[in-house]
């Protein structure tokens, strides 16, 4: 698929399978679950065709763990699911971030609780994509909100997570995952493909090596010995309780994210110069809220235009920086305010920060979010 040239009408789960084999991915475990089937589907068919392997685990749990040990194995790996299935699937999240293993986790959001609307679209998992699994450790999520994007975010999400060691997730949405776009997929020869680092042959091997932000990584079976644990452990792998250790492994995990900031936040904006209200989206709602300022500043109303496509590590500064300069900031989310108190955060007071929600299944449309802008600007 990475070989395609001309312009294609793709799904967004789709194009997120493209993306994947273009970016290498030659592994997917997963287990079918609405509105994320699709990927599942599309990798079962597709990655034998370039030499990948395809397994449908018994659950979620499993596939999870079935992607880390491929990863571990030398493999590009990923899955993808939905709500209950990310929930599922977090025990495993956690041992791989504490691990540092890369892999790539695809979440098409569906309306929740449990199962909720299998069917219905739903922006609710934001927080579960940064605090689902226990304890502190660094994120990064992506929000498409375009078919183009799902493929680009794709690849990024797996050069990000080889380059830095890191699970990454990829947070679609059932609109941005079931629509289709006419798309123009990139020649391989465009695109930045970037693969982890390996170990120099016959020298000593630190896979946790505390003065590296990020170390090589040894496949199983290459001759290098070391160990994997969910536990604190010390350069080799071995479980400490060391509590000097402990801190340097931790402040590591997080600095090599922060120290990387510039490269995972993806931001767009337009008419920014002279808002006094500005309307901050992501993923599928963004596309409302695109059509809805373009119909405001129609109407001669200063109204700004952010969308982050990276939710984590969440743009903060970005926000700030224009926070002084405006008198409102709108945020239309489909949940019951997950990103709004990032909003606040990011703002420090210096501006009204106003949310627009809706859970109940369907998309926020453009008239309703012209509507709030015309109530609060």
């Amino acid at each position: 698929m990475g070989q395609i040239e001309k312009t294609r009408l793709f799904q967004g789960n789709e194009a997120c399978v493209a993306g994947a084999i273009a970016a290498g991915a030659n592994f997917y475990a997963g287990y079918p679950i609405t509105p994320s089937t699709e990927i599942a589907e599309l990798a079962a068919r597709k990655l034998p065709e370039t030499g990948g392997k395809f397994i449908q685990m018994e659950d979620e749990i499993g596939s999870m763990a079935a992607v880390i040990g491929a990863s571990i194995g030398g493999a590009k790996s990923f899955t993808a699911t939905s709500g209950p299935g990310f929930s599922l699937k977090q025990e495993n999240i956690g041992y791989a971030m504490m691990a540092e293993i890369p892999c790539v986790i695809v979440n098409v959001q569906r309306l929740g609780p449990s199962t909720g609307i299998a069917t219905a679209p739903a922006q609710g998992d934001i927080m579960q994509a940064r605090w689902g699994t226990h304890g502190d450790h660094p994120v990064i999520a992506f929000a498409p909100s375009s078919v183009r994007e799902t493929f680009d975010l794709t690849v990024k999400a797996f050069n990000l997570s080889e380059k830095l060691r890191q699970p990454v997730f990829i947070l679609l949405d059932e609109i941005v995952g079931h629509m289709r776009e006419n798309i123009h997929i990139p020649h391989q020869d465009e695109l930045e493909i970037i693969n982890r680092e390996k170990p120099l042959p016959d020298q000593p091997y630190k896979p946790y090596d505390e003065e590296k932000e990020v170390s090589p990584l040894a496949s199983f079976g290459e001759g290098f010995s070391y160990n994997i644990t969910g536990l604190v452990h010390d350069e080799y792998g071995f479980p400490t309780t060391d509590s000097e250790k402990t801190k340097k492994l931790l402040s590591r995990l997080q600095r090599k994210i922060d120290n990387h900031l510039e490269e995972i936040i993806l931001t767009e904006e337009f008419g920014m110069d002279d808002a006094s209200l500005v309307v901050v989206s992501y993923g599928c709602t963004a596309r409302s809220v695109r059509q809805a300022v373009k119909m405001a500043r129609k109407n001669g109303l200063p109204v700004g235009f952010f969308r982050t496509a990276t939710i984590w590590p969440f743009p903060y500064e970005k926000i700030s920086a224009f926070a002084d300069k405006t008198k409102t900031l709108l945020v239309p989310e489909m949940n019951m305010g997950q990103i709004f108190g990032e909003v606040e955060r990011a703002v420090h007071g210096q501006a009204r920060v106003v949310g627009l929600n809706r859970f109940d299944g369907e998309m926020i449309t453009p008239d309703e979010i012209l509507q709030k802008i015309l109530e609060v600007i």
